[in-house]
């Protein structure tokens, strides 16, 4: 893998660098809410709407996406002429990095995907779009968009989203547009073919594109090994890379042998965009001058990063370097942070439509009780965040003897558990400050608790927050526990 060092290096040289993207267009629509009933007119969930987001989606999500990495991007693709269009057209304004050549077709609908979103899980997509190819007037303004985009690009992303733009035309018009300013094209392709793109510098099917092209499976190295040399054998492509999911990558060059890059195992979230996300990463590495192996190990650590993300989403420099870094870190050490570290991560989290839980406690000797709270408080929010009370927090609170294990000790406990997402502590005698800084949507305590006595429930009440009072499992408790070792003794 690219070494950290590699990977700072890499974004030092991204700024600056133009790369050109071209493909179908469409709006990410995600619809977040809640879901606690069942409809009475028919078995399925009903869902409290909360809020909506709307988002650059396909060839605008790989824009996105690479001008997240520091690149400026030029936008080439197809719209329609209704509101939705003038909604995208607003989104790309909204977007410093990239500069939109946006084509309008009279009567055609502009591609919009609404995904119905309720505890970090997809329950229903609703897609409104045309396919058909492009109208001689529209298809005319692709391709002079394309032959004035070319000037000045480290590389040229093709998306192919199968929604009408990826002409013959189109194709041989970026592949012109490449020769001319000696940039690689890299497609993301669609379709039971990759002939179509002609010579290309790369293509990067997933899997079961791969599969369906070449009509072989493609789950074990060597069948992945065999269909990617016919599919080399069948199109003019200088390399193919085929996406794996948690398998990481494969890389097929014309006269070497195929290459397996294998990632590292992530909590999936949603793989919405990530193939998006690889296809920039490849652009960006290649228009900096990476050769094609560390471009492949680039958009591993990418794509790894965005399916940890809920929606269409993007990868930043920071979280790159945040994920190699964590590589070489013990994953409970890893959710151990400082509160800045806390907010930044927050931050994200909410960027992803994500709820954030926040309960503390001291957690001296970590019992059953214990663990059956915090998966309770973890199943009231998408990402639970727990303040600890340092030691002498604690020896306030319980008394000289306390507490038997140390901060750093329950800390990396805590951050075991796979219901824990973070943990930081407080030293104050309680977390009032720690929760007007995160401003948890849920504050969570035990149900030995009433929600008037829960320390800062007026704080999160008044921004539209809620209180959550978890059911205890009784005769647990560390008192108890400490009691019984000293009556041992």
């Amino acid at each position: 893998m690219l070494s950290l060092s590699e990977i700072q290096s890499l974004l030092e040289r991204v700024a600056g660098r133009r790369v050109l993207c071209v493909g179908d267009l469409m709006i990410d629509r995600y619809v977040y809410g809640e879901v606690d009933r069942i409809s009475p007119e028919a078995p399925i969930p009903v869902m409290t709407r909360r809020r909506e987001t709307a988002m650059l989606g396909a060839a605008g999500n790989v824009a996105r996406n690479a001008a997240a990495l520091g690149v400026c991007v030029e936008l080439v693709g197809l719209v329609g002429d209704d509101a939705e269009a003038d909604a995208l057209g607003r989104l790309i304004e909204g977007e410093a990095r990239i500069e939109g050549r946006i084509v309008a077709e009279r009567g055609r609908r502009t591609t919009v995907k609404t995904r119905f979103v309720a505890s970090g899980q997809q329950l229903l997509r609703l897609d409104a779009e045309d396919a058909a190819e492009p109208q001689k007037k529209a298809a005319r303004g692709l391709i002079e968009a394309l032959e004035d985009g070319g000037d000045g690009k480290g590389a040229i992303l093709l998306s192919d989203y199968a929604k009408g733009v990826a002409t013959v035309e189109v194709i041989a018009a970026v592949r012109a547009a490449a020769h001319e300013a000696g940039a690689p094209v890299v497609v993301d392709p669609k379709g039971r073919s990759f002939a179509k793109y002609g010579k290309v510098a790369l293509i990067k099917p997933n899997a079961r594109e791969l599969s369906l092209t070449t009509d072989l499976p493609c789950d074990t190295d060597e069948q992945v090994e065999a269909a990617l040399a016919k599919a080399l054998g069948e199109c003019e492509a200088d390399a193919i890379v085929v996406t794996r999911a948690g398998k990481g990558m494969s890389l097929a060059q014309r006269g070497e042998p195929v290459r397996h890059f294998h990632g590292v195992a992530r909590q999936v979230f949603d793989v919405s965009g990530a193939g998006d996300t690889a296809l920039a990463a490849l652009g960006v590495a290649l228009a900096a001058g990476l050769d094609l192996p560390q471009a492949v190990e680039l958009a591993i650590l990418a794509s790894g990063v965005a399916v940890g993300k809920v929606g269409t989403a993007v990868v930043t420099p920071e979280e790159l370097i945040e994920a190699e870094m964590a590589r070489h870190i013990a994953p409970a050490e890893a959710k151990v942070m400082s509160l800045d570290g806390v907010l930044h991560a927050v931050e994200r989290w909410r960027a992803d439509g994500l709820s954030v839980g926040f309960t503390n406690g001291c957690f001296d000797i970590l019992h059953r009780g214990h663990v059956t709270y915090l998966a309770q408080a973890r199943a009231a929010c998408d990402r639970l965040i727990v303040g600890l009370n340092t030691d002498a927090s604690v020896r306030g609170l319980k008394g000289e003897r306390r507490p038997v294990n140390d901060l750093e000790s329950r800390a990396l406990v805590m951050a075991g558990l796979s219901s824990v997402d973070l943990v930081t502590a407080f030293d104050a005698p309680t977390p009032l400050a720690l929760i007007e800084a995160i401003r948890p949507d849920v504050l969570i305590k035990g149900a030995d608790y009433t929600v008037e006595t829960v320390v800062g429930h007026e704080v999160v009440q008044a921004y539209g927050g809620r209180v959550y009072l978890a059911p205890l499992v009784e005769g647990h408790s560390t008192t108890a526990i400490i009691g019984r070792m000293n009556g041992q003794a």
